[in-house]
């Protein structure tokens, strides 16, 4: 499963992260580190849903 990333947007709230550390790495300020687009690893599917639609801004967009 991949996730599309639109940084441009992200305002660093970092719901997604909150939501599933073990998907979404943050950088030093908060923002998503991800570009264009992520890699889920097997086994965190669900986690990147739930951290996806935990994003106020709608940044992240899962590719199923």
């Amino acid at each position: 499963m991949k996730v599309s990333v639109s940084n441009e947007f992200c305002q660093g709230h970092a719901q997604c992260h909150a939501k599933a550390p073990d998907v979404y790495e943050l950088d030093d300020e908060g923002f998503i580190r991800a570009v264009a687009q992520l890699d889920v690893p097997p086994g965190l599917e669900e986690a990147a849903r739930l951290g996806a639609s935990a994003c106020p801004e709608r940044v992240l967009a899962p590719d199923e």
